[in-house]
C-alpha cells in the first residue's frame, strides 16, 4: 500500500508515563521510513477541541532519534476530553481533516483510548486510529497479563523510594505511610509494596463494598500496627493505593476541613486534590490518642515523581516495539473490524491489534478497567508476606491477649473492634 505524502499524527493524552518519548520516536522513524509525513500534535486533544490547527509541529527522524531514553513527553499532554459532546468530537475530526491527517497514533490510558475511538467513529472511516496503551496504573485490559508501558519503570523507581523510607523507619523506630498513585486499581501500590516488602499494602480491590468508610480503612491499618507492636516492633511502613480515596464516601470526605471533592474532564474525582495521606494519618493518630497511646507516623505520597522518570530498559524495548507495530497497522490495507480504532499490544510475543470496541464495558460504554485479581496467586503471595490481622490471630488465645494488651483494650473490646476486618 502506498503512503507517500500521507500525514500521520501523534497525540498524547492523560498523565505522563515513562516511555512516551520512546513511542513518539519509534512511530516517527517507522512512519517516515514507510513514506508518511509525521505531525506531532501538542497538548493532546486540547487545541483540536477548540478547532485550532496551530499547535502542531512536523517531526523528522533527527528530531526524535535520541529521545527514546528521556522521561516526559516532547509533545506534552493534557486531559482534555473530546467526548464531552458530539460537537467536540466533530470539531476534532474536522480539525484533523484540515491538517491533512488521515492516520492518528494516540498514546494514553483508558480515557484517551475511549476518546480516540469516538473520534474515529465520527470521522466515518476518513481517519484511522491506533492507540498505544500507557499508564503507570497498569489498568488497561491487555491480553496475557501484559503490563501497560510505564508501569515497570514506575514500580522500580517507587520501590527504591519505599526501600529508603523503610530503612528510615527502622532507623528512627517509627511508622511511615506511603500513598501510591492509581486512580482505580491497586496494581502499582501492590507492585511496590510487594517488591519492597512493606509491612502491609492496602488496595481498593480487597474491599467487597463499592463504598468505603474511613473507619474500615483505618481498622485494617491499625490491625497491622497493633500486630507489629504485639510482635515487639515499633516501626513499619504502610503502602496505600490512591484509589482508596475514590472509594471513600464523598460526603464523609467533604466533612474533612480543607477538602473539596471535584472532578476532572472525564468525570473522575480529582484524587490529587484529596490529601489522602494527611486524612489517614490524622485519623490514625486520633484513634490511638483516644486509647491514651502515642503514635508517630510520617506520611508521604508518591506518583508525580514517577510519571516522568526516564524509562527502564524494559519500557524502552517494549515501547519501541509498540510504536513500530502501530505504524505497521496504519500502513496496511484498512480492516473493517478496526474501523473504530485499534489498540496495539503484545500477546504471547506477537503484535496484536485489538478492535477498540472490544475493550468497552457493555454497561457503561467506557473502556474497561483491569483491576487486581485478589483471587490470584500473585495477590495471595503478596498477602502472605504482609503483617495483617488474620482470623487465626483472634482464635489463638495467647495471640489475642498480646494483641489486646498492645492496643490497650480488653480481649472482648478488641474482638468487637477488629473481627470485621480479618481475612
Amino acid at each position: 500500500m502506498t503512503t507517500n505524502g500521507e500525514k500521520l499524527g501523534i497525540l498524547v493524552g492523560g498523565g505522563p508515563a515513562p516511555g512516551i518519548n520512546s513511542v513518539i520516536s519509534s512511530v516517527t522513524i517507522e512512519a517516515i521510513n514507510s513514506g508518511f509525513e509525521v505531525v506531532g500534535i501538542i497538548d493532546g486533544f486540547q487545541h483540536l477541541i477548540a478547532g485550532s490547527t496551530e499547535h502542531v509541529q512536523p517531526l523528522s527522524i533527527s528530531d526524535v532519534s535520541r529521545i527514546h531514553f528521556q522521561g516526559g513527553s516532547v509533545l506534552r499532554t493534557s486531559r482534555a476530553n473530546p467526548t464531552r459532546s458530539e460537537e467536540h468530537l466533530e470539531t476534532v475530526g474536522r480539525t484533523l481533516s484540515e491538517l491533512g491527517i488521515g492516520r492518528l497514533v494516540t498514546i494514553g490510558g483508558d480515557d484517551t483510548a475511549f476518546g480516540a475511538s469516538e473520534v474515529a467513529r465520527v470521522s466515518h472511516a476518513s481517519l484511522r486510529v491506533v492507540h498505544v496503551p500507557k499508564t503507570i496504573d497498569n489498568d488497561l485490559p491487555l491480553p496475557a497479563g501484559m503490563p501497560t508501558f510505564g508501569f515497570e519503570t514506575a514500580r522500580q523507581v517507587g520501590t527504591e523510594i519505599v526501600l529508603n523510607m523503610m530503612e528510615d523507619s527502622r532507623t528512627t523506630n517509627r511508622w511511615y505511610m506511603v500513598v501510591v498513585m492509581g486512580r482505580t486499581a491497586g496494581h502499582l501500590a501492590l507492585g511496590i509494596g510487594k517488591s519492597a516488602g512493606a509491612t502491609t499494602t492496602i488496595i481498593p480491590e480487597e474491599f467487597s463494598t463499592p463504598s468505603l468508610s474511613l473507619d474500615q480503612v483505618c481498622k485494617v491499618m491499625e490491625g497491622a500496627i497493633i500486630k507489629r507492636r504485639a510482635m515487639g516492633q515499633q516501626h513499619g511502613l504502610l503502602v496505600v493505593a490512591e484509589g482508596i480515596g475514590s472509594r471513600l464516601d464523598p460526603e464523609e470526605l467533604a466533612q474533612v476541613p480543607g477538602v473539596e471533592v471535584t472532578r476532572d474532564p472525564y468525570g473522575h474525582i480529582r484524587l490529587a486534590e484529596i490529601p489522602l495521606a494527611m486524612i489517614l494519618r490524622k485519623a490514625l493518630q486520633s484513634r490511638f490518642a483516644e486509647r491514651g497511646q502515642t503514635f508517630q507516623l510520617v506520611d508521604s505520597t508518591i506518583g508525580y515523581g514517577l510519571r516522568s522518570a526516564s524509562p527502564v530498559p524494559f519500557d524502552i524495548d517494549y515501547t519501541r516495539t509498540l510504536g513500530w507495530g502501530a505504524v505497521r497497522i496504519l500502513a496496511e490495507e484498512p480492516r473493517e473490524e478496526l474501523a473504530r480504532g485499534a489498540l496495539i499490544c503484545i500477546e504471547n510475543g506477537d503484535l496484536t491489534a485489538l478492535p477498540m470496541h472490544q475493550l468497552r464495558d457493555q454497561e457503561t460504554g467506557r473502556t474497561r478497567v483491569r483491576l487486581v485479581d485478589v483471587s490470584s496467586p500473585y495477590y495471595a503471595t503478596a498477602r502472605e508476606y504482609m503483617i495483617r490481622l488474620e482470623r487465626q490471630d483472634l482464635e489463638d488465645a495467647e495471640m489475642l491477649g498480646r494483641l489486646s494488651a498492645a492496643a490497650g483494650m480488653s480481649d472482648e473490646e478488641f474482638l468487637r473492634a477488629y473481627t470485621s476486618v480479618v481475612g
